[in-house]
């Protein structure tokens, strides 16, 4: 029986249709490239060379613009490239003393864009810092400042170095102790590199605490307790007991090479580009004056003094400062006028090239 389907016709049946063959169709031609549309008239192409010319020229201006961060970066880099300065005040003093070391940071930074200064601060805060000037061991301030600027990230291309008064003995200790970061150029505003035998004038409000100083020195400037503790006595220099000081000295005569020749110690001053000392000419607080230059008393006596030149520490060259004189690395400066007593002018003008 044939199968019938549903006729839309009526309710009846009519037979299905009788298949039919599948018929194959042709595969498709193969496709053409899209019809340009010609230039209208008097717009031909341009010829492939300017083309190419056009095409090299975008690549240009894309490398270019890609460029700009990385000039920038030079650029911002360059203009920061000032040596980091680092600066150590004086007695009774403090690291951000507005009126002292505040102020010379601010003016350095000011005529050196971009430059990186470091005050020192030896302790928790100001106050510390000022005590510490008078009472804590030379050697562990050194030590103390070693450290921080070992781990300072800033410092570690290296640095100059400027100190205020006993600040420019105890930077040289610095530079003698601990070559890295290497410090670069030592510049020293009174310091007294061959100490100080007198103790005529003290700074700001700090007279009771001198007159103490005094006292201690007067009774025994060379034992333990005095040595240990009296910053001033670290550095404190009598003529008239030379082997005194020799033996017993804790911090100078160990930096000056009086018991004998630590050749780390040389080589490492010797490494500084530049050695300024700052002499103030009518200075009424350090005594002998002629100790800002590395001068000192004649052996033995208390009145006469002679210069670097002719101490046993040039002639022997237990530090190496004469080779540093012969090399023009040694710079003396004089200035007129009481100790520290300068003037922005002359800062500018004397001080200021030696750290650009």
């Amino acid at each position: 029986m044939e199968p019938r389907r549903a006729s839309n016709r009526g309710l009846g049946w009519e037979p299905l249709p009788a298949a039919t063959p599948r018929r194959r169709w042709p595969r498709p031609p193969p496709q053409t490239p899209p019809l340009t549309v010609p230039p209208p008239p008097g717009h031909a192409p341009p010829p492939p060379d300017r083309r190419l010319g056009r095409v090299m020229c975008s690549v240009k201006m894309a490398a270019l613009w890609a460029a700009v961060p990385l000039l920038l970066g030079l650029f911002v880099r360059g203009a920061a490239a000032a040596v980091p300065l680092v600066i150590w005040h004086g007695m009774g003093d403090s690291c951000c003393n507005p009126m002292s070391m505040g102020y010379i940071k601010k003016i350095v930074e000011n005529k050196i864009p971009g430059i990186y200064v470091l005050s020192l601060k030896i302790g928790n805060n100001m106050m510390q810092d000022m005590q510490n000037s008078f009472f804590m061991n030379v050697n562990d301030q050194v030590r103390d400042v070693c450290g921080q600027l070992a781990a300072d990230p800033r410092l570690q291309g290296g640095y100059n170095a400027m100190g205020f008064s006993q600040g420019g003995q105890f930077l040289r200790a610095v530079a003698q102790r601990c070559p890295s970061p290497p410090m670069l150029s030592l510049i020293s505003i009174g310091g007294q590199h061959q100490g100080v035998y007198g103790f005529p004038r003290c700074p700001g409000e700090s007279s009771h605490i001198c007159d103490w100083i005094r006292k201690m020195l007067d009774l025994g400037a060379y034992t333990q307790a005095v040595q240990e503790h009296l910053v001033q006595a670290e550095y404190w220099h009598n003529p008239l007991k030379e082997e005194d000081y020799r033996k017993n000295s804790v911090f100078l005569a160990d930096i000056n090479q009086e018991r004998g020749v630590n050749e780390t110690y040389k080589k490492n001053l010797m490494a500084l580009k530049k050695f300024v000392m700052v002499k103030f000419l009518n200075d009424t607080m350090v005594d002998p004056p002629i100790s800002e230059w590395f001068g000192f008393y004649k052996s033995g006596q208390a009145k006469e003094t002679i210069p670097l030149q002719e101490t046993s520490l040039y002639t022997e060259d237990r530090l190496g400062l004469q080779e540093m004189d012969k090399a023009g690395k040694l710079v003396f400066l004089g200035v007129a006028g009481d100790h520290l007593h300068i003037t922005e002018e002359w800062f500018y003008s004397t001080i200021l090239p030696f750290l650009q």
